[in-house]
């Protein structure tokens, strides 16, 4: 399979320019200058293990495949609020003061595009930056518009979307969602049903952009989505970035699965104060992340595998606003299992993380291998990326993975082979993987 060079400037369109998007874009121009190095980004400093005779058998990921590089992206989007992103990255409070004052001048030249809203979705947030227009359709063709204007006037060869924008109300699929004609459909008609991030997701998959999608909203988790993804050839991938809780989670239950040690409860409350936290304070948009959170344990550690030692698995999830924290999210998990025969033992876990270093070098790995898995000539789904997510969007008939050092592996598969290298293992790989082989 032929992959093609990534020549000229990458595009990476983000809807939502709040604490996670300007922190990434913050970061990546400090990397630019010098003053910072991409930890946590697995595309800049992870490596690879290679089953070769001679030569380097353990490259770096950015070395092995051709990815485009940190000098040649550049950042655009569209928020509810009209800040530039010096002016939203200051109000984040994520970075120090004399980092952004030495990057001012790049990021105060990135202004947002008015933005698709609807405050039926997020009730917690009063958008004053926003299109109008008649139907969703015209909103959808006003984003295609902005996007054509965005990589004419900064010179992009490829695009590539990222969605960083806030958690929906909780949706579930119906009938506008099931077909590409039923959704346009919808889209023309209004349907109340039709969010704004799958307006983005449309228009973003009708023009063949790769979209990935950081938060747990159905957006391109839909069939009219993934059949458009499939009619324009277009990866498409999703949903919430893994971070903090959920992250510590996909470490620490392979581990006790993989001991035969049983788990009968595992509580898990979080506070943090950031833009994100106000809007989760409203139940209907809780209730789309706690999906997202809940639907981690249970592929793990599979009751219905072993009921002896999870069959009364009791899984609870809280995340509590909490404004002082900002940005630095406290998490805690308290943790009973048992042992040999049946003898009670507690973990207690305390992280004390910061969301948005943790978000931010995801969105730059999946905005890298989406334009890869675009050039590589790939479509539709795809779950070598489910690594990044806590809900991975999978092909119906698929089962969905959870374990971070299967969803590595099977990331680092789907590199070898696009590459022509021999696979480590001769673990089943995902969809999107078997798709490479055709």
């Amino acid at each position: 399979m032929e992959v093609k060079e990534p020549n000229g400037r990458l595009g990476v369109l983000i809807p939502g320019l709040g604490a996670v998007a300007t922190t990434l874009i913050a970061g990546v121009e400090a990397i630019k200058k010098g003053i910072a190095q991409p930890v946590g980004s697995i595309t800049q400093m992870g490596n690879i293990h290679l089953n070769r005779k001679s030569g380097n058998n353990y490259p770096k990921i950015k070395d092995f495949v051709p990815l485009a590089g940190l000098q040649d992206m550049v950042f655009g989007g569209w928020d509810v609020y009209e800040d530039n992103v010096y002016e939203a990255a200051s109000r984040a409070r994520v970075l120090e003061p004399g980092m952004l004052a030495a990057l001012r001048p790049e990021l105060e030249a990135i202004k947002p595009m008015k933005a698709v809203f609807d405050k039926q979705y997020i009730k917690n947030l009063d958008g004053t930056h926003v299109k109008q227009a008649a139907t969703k359709y015209a909103l959808a063709e006003a984003l295609m518009d902005d996007i054509a204007q965005f990589q004419d006037t900064r010179g992009c060869d490829r695009l590539v979307m990222v969605w960083c924008g806030s958690t929906e109300k909780y949706t579930e699929v119906s009938d506008v969602h099931e077909s590409l004609a039923a959704f346009e459909k919808g889209l023309k008609e209004n349907d109340p049903r039709i969010a704004p991030s799958m307006i983005y997701a449309y228009a973003a998959v009708k023009l063949g952009i790769p979209f990935l999608n950081g938060a747990p909203n159905l957006t391109v988790d839909i069939p009219a989505i993934v059949e458009l993804a499939k009619q324009t050839e277009t990866p498409i991938a999703g949903k919430d970035f893994k971070t903090g809780q959920t992250l510590m989670k996909t470490i620490l239950a392979p581990g006790l699965q993989a001991r035969a040690l049983g788990v009968k409860g595992w509580f898990s409350t979080n506070i943090l104060g950031n833009r994100d936290g106000y809007v989760l304070d409203e139940p209907d948009n809780f209730r789309t992340k706690e999906v997202s959170k809940l639907s981690v344990l249970e592929d793990i550690l599979r009751p219905d595998l072993t009921p002896e030692l999870y069959g009364e698995l009791y899984h609870k999830i809280r995340i509590n606003y909490y404004p002082p924290h900002g940005d630095n999210k406290e998490s805690w998990d308290n943790i009973d299992i048992f042992g040999w025969l049946g003898y009670s033992m507690q973990i207690k876990i305390n992280f004390l993380c910061r969301d948005s270093i943790l978000a931010a070098p995801l969105v730059l790995d999946l905005a890298l291998f989406g334009d890869l898995a675009k050039r590589a000539g790939l479509s539709g789904v795809q779950e070598w990326l489910s690594f990044y997510f806590k809900s991975p969007q999978t092909v119906p008939g698929f089962r969905t993975e959870h374990d971070i050092f299967k969803q590595l592996h099977n990331l680092q598969n789907a590199l070898r082979r696009l590459m022509g290298e021999e696979l480590v293992s001769g673990e089943r790989l995902t969809y999107a993987e078997e798709e490479i082989t055709a």
